[in-house]
Formats: C-alpha cells, sequence, structure tokens
C-alpha cells in the first residue's frame, strides 16, 4: 500500500512511515546483532573481532550502488509526488539495470581485493583468518543485500514502508535458526554465521521483489519498459554519485578510523565490534525518521509544496528529540548489561569496559545527530544532493582530523569523542543551506500534464 505525503496531518504521516521502516531497520541490523551475541558467545573474542574488523570493508564495496539507489529513490519519490507515472517507470527500470551490473561488477572486484583490503585495515595476526573467512563469503554472495536495496528502496519511495518489513521480520527469524543450526551444530564456525546472514539477505530480497511483481499497478509501476532510458539512467547518475562518492568517502575514512582501534588490539576491537552493534542498532530510531522526511521532501517537492516541507521538518525534529532523549537514557542505564551481552564478563573485562566507555559518550550524541539527520535529508529529498555530499565529506574530515589528534592525546577514548564532534561539524552545512532557501530550486520532476 502506497503512502501519499502530499496531504494529511505531517506528524501522523511521518510516524505511520517511520515505525514499519524503523522495525524493518531494527530487524536488519538484528542480522548482525544475532551474529555477534553468537559468534561472540560461542566462538570467543577473537572471532567477533575478525567479524567487526571488517564491516568498513563490506559498506566500501556497496556504497557506490546503495548510493546510486538512494539517488533513483529521490527520483521515485519526486515522481510520485507529482503523479508523473511514466517517468516513475522509466525510473524504476533504469535502477533495476544499474544494480544489477553493478552488483556484477562489485562481486568480482571486491573478490580480488579481499587481500588488499586486509592488509590497508593492518588486522592482527590472532584474528587475520576470521576476519578472511568472513568477508570473502559474503563479497561472493553479495547479490542477496544489494537485490534487497534496491527492491527495499522502491518500495519505500512510493511510501510502503510495511513490505520491507514483513521481508525483515521473516528473514531474521530464518537468520537466527541458521545461525545456530550452521554453528552449534554443524560446527562450521565463523562461515556458518556469514551463510546465515547471505541467506537472511537473500530471502528478503525475494520477499520485496515478488511484491513489486504483484502490486505493480498499485504501486504505478505496470507496463515497465525492457530497455533503461539513457536520460533517465543519465539523471540517476547525476543525482546519486554525489551520495556514491560520500557513502564511499565516509567508508574510507572508516577504513582509517578502524585501522586505528585495530592498532589498540584485540580487546579494543572487540568492545567496538560489540558496542557498536548497540549503535547500530539504536541509531536506527534518527535514520529511520530521517529517511522519512527525506521521503516526505521529495514527494512534496514533485508539488512544489514548500510550506508543507517546513511544517514537516518542525515535526521531524520534535520527535528527532523525543527519540534521541529516550535513546540516551536508556543507554546510559544498561550500557553495562548491554556489553556483558555480548562478552563473558569473567574473561574479557578490559573490552568491557572500553565499550561502555564508547556507549556513554555515544548515547549523549544522538541528540546532535537527530539535528544532523532532520536537515540532511530535507536536502537531500529536495535534490540537492551536491550540498549533502559536502556536508558528509566535512563530518567525514572532522571525524578522522579528530578521532587521530584526541586519540594521541587521551587514547582511545579519543576516537570516540570523534564521533560527536563530527556529527557537529556535519550540522553546519545543510543548517545554513536551508535557511538560504536554496534547496527550493532543485527539484529533479515536474508534475505530469
Amino acid at each position: 500500500m502506497t503512502n501519499d505525503m502530499t496531504k494529511g496531518n505531517p506528524t501522523k504521516l511521518l510516524l505511520s512511515f517511520t515505525f514499519p521502516m524503523l522495525i524493518g531497520n531494527i530487524f536488519q541490523q538484528i542480522y548482525s546483532l544475532v551474529d555477534t551475541v553468537i559468534v561472540g558467545k560461542y566462538l570467543g573474542a577473537d572471532a567477533l573481532a575478525g567479524i567487526g574488523s571488517i564491516g568498513s570493508v563490506m559498506f566500501l564495496i556497496t556504497c557506490l550502488i546503495v548510493g546510486l539507489n538512494n539517488g533513483a529513490g529521490i527520483i521515485i519519490a519526486q515522481c510520485f509526488g507529482a503523479a508523473n507515472y511514466n517517468q516513475l517507470k522509466k525510473a524504476v527500470t533504469s535502477m533495476i539495470y544499474i544494480t544489477g551490473i553493478l552488483t556484477l561488477i562489485m562481486t568480482i572486484s571486491g573478490r580480488l581485493l579481499v587481500s588488499v583490503f586486509l592488509k590497508i585495515l593492518g588486522i592482527p595476526d590472532e584474528i587475520v583468518g576470521y576476519a578472511s573467512a568472513y568477508l570473502q563469503i559474503m563479497i561472493v554472495f553479495i547479490i542477496g543485500n544489494m537485490a534487497y536495496n534496491a527492491a527495499g528502496a522502491i518500495l519505500r519511495n512510493v511510501g510502503d514502508s510495511k513490505t520491507p518489513l514483513y521481508a525483515l521480520i521473516v528473514a531474521s527469524i530464518v537468520n537466527i535458526v541458521l545461525d545456530l543450526v550452521f554453528i552449534l551444530r554443524f560446527d562450521l564456525g565463523i562461515a556458518g554465521a556469514a551463510y546465515a546472514t547471505i541467506i537472511a539477505q537473500c530471502l528478503s530480497a525475494l520477499i520485496c521483489i515478488v511484491h513489486l511483481f504483484r502490486k505493480r499497478r498499485e504501486l504505478h509501476i505496470d507496463g515497465l519498459q525492457k530497455v533503461p532510458d539513457k536520460n533517465m539512467i543519465v539523471l540517476i547518475i547525476k543525482t546519486g554519485l554525489p551520495s556514491a562518492f560520500q557513502s564511499g568517502a565516509i567508508s574510507l575514512g572508516g577504513l582509517s578510523v578502524q585501522r586505528l582501534i585495530n592498532s589498540y588490539g584485540e580487546a579494543a576491537i572487540a568492545a567496538h565490534t560489540a558496542a557498536g552493534k548497540l549503535d547500530m542498532v539504536a541509531i536506527q530510531f534518527i535514520v529511520s525518521i530521517g529517511t522519512s522526511m527525506s521521503v516526505f521532501t521529495g514527494q512534496n517537492m514533485g508539488g512544489q509544496n514548500f510550506d508543507r516541507i517546513r511544517e514537516g521538518l518542525r515535526a521531524t525534529l520534535r520527535l528527532m528529540m523525543i527519540a534521541a532523549i529516550s535513546i540516551a537514557i536508556f543507554v546510559l542505564c544498561f550500557k553495562g548489561n548491554i556489553m556483558r551481552l555480548f562478552l563473558d564478563a569473567q574473561t574479557e573485562q578490559a573490552a568491557i569496559g572500553i565499550g561502555e566507555t564508547y556507549l556513554s559518550i555515544i548515547g549523549i550524541a544522538y541528540i546532535i545527530a537527530g539535528i544532523m539527520q532532520s536537515y540532511q535529508n530535507l536536502i537531500r529529498g529536495a535534490g540537492d544532493v551536491n550540498i549533502c555530499m559536502v556536508a558528509g565529506l566535512s563530518e567525514l574530515s572532522a571525524r578522522i582530523l579528530f578521532a587521530y589528534l584526541l586519540s594521541h592525546l587521551i587514547g582511545i577514548t579519543g576516537i570516540w569523542l570523534a564521533t560527536p564532534i563530527s556529527w557537529g561539524c556535519g550540522c553546519i552545512i545543510p543548517v545554513v543551506r536551508y535557511y538560504t532557501g536554496k534547496w527550493k530550486s532543485k527539484g529533479l520532476v515536474q508534475k505530469e500534464v
């Protein structure tokens, strides 16, 4: 079922769209969360550190496709808001072709560069075997992840946030079951965790794709072209490349910061992996509300409803503050219990202590993240993608600069402090851009006559 955000109460619309997507995003994080808990408890801290040490590599490999999907998603949302269904079909067709071709390229190139990535990260010898085994499997079968992201982006940008949720609920249950079966019963070790995640991702993609085919008429994408439109491909690339470049730069920055963390040893890596999994779940509240604002803006840009976009921003900021403060209270109250869920309290005290410090800092910083996500996603939904890229790069630069500077001065805690500082830097450009009003001229689609 589509969700038309060009009319109705903005707060209610944002909430009705956010909740299914939020739950879906949380279930998506459960893939890696379950892996982390089971691997940490049954395979040990070294295996856990092995998985955690290559997360930024996977993000780097997928960022180009995800960035272009984001670009296509902005176009799809604006086409839907403008009721320009002819252009909508062209956008969906082109998106499918682009995703398929780039997935093949990334699979081959990623597989060939595994050893290069591991050397760049400077992974300790004790965990490099775990990291290599997990990374190779995830790259070879990356198609499930990419197919889900593409199909999910199409559905969300025409207002359907429920189908991706249902897909992820089913996939998450399958992932949990297969994790236990592959690791505990068949003794597949870290490879079992990878295979469980891959199968779950493919299942979630299949559910979304089947829904797209069954509901083509309702989603206004019936009668898709067999050959992509060249002009639409150019528009998707033009719109998506800044996002892809931003994501790629952030992932390279992540590699740099991860290398810095790796230099502090296995306890630091395990702590960052465990605490980072909770962070990834908690931040989904912020990300989901922000994504809703992007879709809301995109649909209303199609109709040039600028006053309505301002109403949406005010509603988004209120929701962000409620979510950020609630998350901060929860994380600060239960940080010790959370870390002990992932790591053995008797043998991993050092890692638990490092993780608690990380959670204390990041928990309070969610308020800054909420403000940043609100303004960035409004600018992104409007189609002002180059400004979003600049804002993202400023955030990245600040994160790397302060991580290395502060870690040199106060140790590993400086790395954690660099994140809220970088989020603050990421706020400046989109906030200024919003109040100049220049984003209003960045619409990508006109109403169909």
